[in-house]
């Protein structure tokens, strides 16, 4: 009986053993074992890389990235010794209370013993610490000796800027990663512009850093030069957008948004013989902030109905097709400027004296009536022809933007037409393009009838070094003939004559070419009857050898509608502007003989680095013992100089000289917020270096 008494207790008391055990090491010794299991616990965590730069054509600086730090220290530095860290407690209490100011020195020396009890080895600094700042903490006593032995932890983080604002700002575009609106644990990445398609240049690649893990789930690096892999930089992107065009059409379009209350308006300029886009604009008015802004990319991705726009792509078919050989004798009757088309009634807004008039004047002065009647007694009972004749012509085709965001245009086959289509269609209704694929297709015109695939990126570099070059693609070297392309050119050049834009021509030396448009606008929320219009205009310059062509588009102005009123004054504004800074368009200069001696350049207010590397460039030697991050480089008896220029802290740094992206780190790494003027480097700034400033004050910057 005892045997079977004892074969019950034994296994009773082991499962009591047993779980007397599991709450020692619970509850008394857990806090140990954990710390143990968290001291042995390494993982890699990723560096975030650099990211590189977008620039303009002329080395502009489009966005960049500035860093900033978050200081920590480490209290179980292996080297931090007992004897290291009584000796310099108070000297870093001091410095902290001093530049951070947030505790009184005793405050601060009795919490940083106390961390050091406690072993703390994730003790927050200090955040947001921009780089100049950094560079004064490494020479604070105690930091001074060096991460290992004070224990200091440097964690980088990089901020994106657009140093130009809203200058292009949708087209540059941004790289988010935000919340899933239904899945609560995902994140997902938006990529928009630029700076979303070319994301895997710009991204550079991630580095390794070895983490351990220690008490509270926190992580601090582990020095192991031999595991931990530095990031790699992204590469630069350079845009074909021209800044001066840029501003140029930005500024003259935003003066039409808000003298005709318009709800949004966009601005593509391009280079006739590439296809380069030189400028895109885009502004909608936000309510809630009281302006307008770069929200979204209507050149791109609105898709419309064109209006009188397309009505050169009308007389661009019957030429085509042979149904037209001469606009200028060709004539139709536009029955005094009213049609009826099955249940519908066609009108004209501008009234003629006469009922008979050319092709080309129907064209000039945007009759209806005229080139509808054109286009549905040439393609009576032949409607299909019409439609082909479109398709040749790649309306139908998306023009393949770099950037996301582009629709393909709505052209319904023949099948799907009712009895007024053909009519509507030939005046720009029941279609749909958006303003980059209508400009896509006058650019080819102006450029004698090659069409060129319109791109906003010309190469990616790395440094100084290009890694890949895009060069202008052909969409079709021959999308008109000869004899069409003359045509339209004529009744294109006639609408400045003596048509809708004849008001346009500002009697200088600068003729222009182009196509005014209105048209009812109707969408998902509204319809033709709530008489919401969309003004346009289109075309080239100069008429004669078309070096740009451009497009505007204005939606649902208040104050007046139409398309040679409201959008033909931008247009204007912009070809004058550019004709009258553009060199390239008035007569060659009989070129300066070159320079071929060579002098020791002076180099102005400039990174050291920066300075060492273009002396050593052009073989000069060059020595400098400053210990500074900037100097003015002097030329003196064909001998450099380099005095130290010395961020103070608090004072208004010197920026005359510096190239943008320096003087941008500096000043709002100093706290100043910084507007710019022009391009290139600092020739003027509005506060008086040396000065005593505000933190958040603006300073502006004059570049040239």
């Amino acid at each position: 009986m005892w045997r079977m008494w004892l074969a019950i207790l034994v296994p009773v008391l082991a499962g009591c053993a047993i779980i007397f055990q599991s709450f020692k090491i619970q509850v008394y010794e857990g806090a140990y074992y954990r710390d143990m299991a968290d001291s042995l616990t390494v993982v890699s965590r990723t560096l975030e890389p650099e990211r590189g730069n977008i620039y303009a054509e002329d080395g502009s600086l489009l966005s960049t990235s500035l860093p900033f730090f978050e200081i920590r220290m480490d209290f179980q530095s292996e080297p931090m010794t007992d004897d290291i860290f009584n000796a310099n407690v108070d000297s870093l209490a001091y410095m902290l209370s001093a530049k951070i100011g947030s505790k009184s020195i005793s405050e601060y020396k009795s919490e940083l013993i106390a961390q050091r009890q406690k072993g703390n080895r994730y003790y927050l600094i200090k955040r947001n610490v921009t780089f100049p700042e950094l560079q004064e903490m490494t020479e604070w006593p105690f930091f001074k000796l060096g991460r290992y032995k004070s224990g200091m932890i440097v964690l980088q983080k990089n901020k994106r800027i657009t140093p130009f604002g809203i200058l292009a700002e949708r087209t540059i575009g941004f790289k988010r990663i935000v919340p899933n609106p239904i899945i609560s644990d995902r994140m997902d990445t938006i990529r928009v512009g630029i700076e979303g398609r070319f994301d895997e240049y710009l991204a550079g690649v991630e580095g390794l850093m070895l983490m351990q893990r220690i008490s509270g789930g926190n992580y601090i690096p582990l020095k192991n030069d031999t595991l931990n892999i530095e990031p790699k930089a992204g590469y630069d992107v350079v845009m074909t957008l021209n800044i001066n065009m840029q501003d140029v059409a930005e500024s003259a379009l935003k003066k039409v948004l808000v003298s005709s209350n318009a709800d949004n308006g966009c601005v593509v300029l391009m280079e006739v013989k590439t296809g380069k886009i030189k400028a895109i604009a885009n502004l909608t008015y936000r309510k809630e902030m009281g302006q307008y802004i770069e929200y979204y990319n209507y050149a791109v991705g609105a898709n419309t109905e064109p209006g009188s726009t397309f009505k050169l792509m009308s007389v661009a078919a019957m030429l085509e097709d042979g149904y037209i050989k001469d606009v200028a004798t060709e004539m139709v009757n536009i029955e005094g400027g009213k049609k009826q088309y099955a249940d519908q009634e066609m009108r004209d807004v501008h009234l003629f004296n006469e009922d008979e008039i050319s092709c080309k004047d129907a064209f000039a002065h945007s009759s209806n009536v005229g080139i509808s009647k054109l286009v549905t007694e040439k393609y009576a009972g032949k409607e299909s022809m019409f439609y082909d004749r479109l398709i040749a012509m790649h309306l139908n085709n998306p023009v393949g933007i770099e950037i996301t965001g582009e629709i393909a245009p709505t052209i319904h086959p023949p099948k799907e037409w009712s009895l007024v289509s053909l009519p509507w269609m030939s005046t720009g209704y029941e279609i749909q393009l958006s303003p980059l694929q209508i400009l896509t297709f006058y650019n080819a015109v102006a450029n004698d009838g090659k069409m060129m695939k319109p791109y906003l990126v010309s190469s990616i570099k790395e440094l100084d070094k290009t890694v890949k070059t895009f060069n202008p693609i052909v969409i079709d070297k021959e999308l008109l003939s000869a004899h069409t392309v003359a045509q339209l050119q004529e009744i294109l050049e006639e609408v400045f004559i003596s048509g809708s834009g004849r008001h346009l021509q500002s009697g200088g030396q600068l003729n222009m070419a182009g196509k005014t448009g209105t048209a009812r606008i109707a969408n998902a929320s509204t319809s033709y009857s709530d008489k919401m219009y969309q003004a346009s205009f289109v075309g080239y310059f100069p008429a004669e050898e078309p070096l740009y062509s451009c497009i505007v588009v204005i939606n649902n102005p208040k104050n007046g509608y139409y398309g040679g009123s409201i959008a033909g004054p931008v247009f204007a504004e912009i070809a004058n502007k550019i004709y009258s800074n553009g060199i390239e368009m008035h007569h060659s200069i009989q070129s300066k003989p070159l320079v071929t001696a060579y002098t020791i350049p002076s180099l102005g207010n400039i990174s050291v680095s920066d300075a060492q590397t273009i002396y050593n460039k052009l073989g000069f030697s060059f020595h400098s013992e400053i210990n500074s991050n900037y100097g003015i480089v002097k030329k003196e008896n064909n001998a450099m100089t380099v005095q130290a220029n010395n961020v103070t802290k608090g004072l208004v740094p010197n920026l005359v000289g510096m190239d943008l992206k320096d003087a941008l780190f500096v000043a709002e790494n100093e706290g100043l917020k910084v507007q710019v003027f022009g391009n290139g480097k600092v020739k003027k700034q509005s506060l008086t270096a040396g000065q005593n400033f505000v933190k958040g004050q603006s300073i502006s910057l004059e570049l040239f």
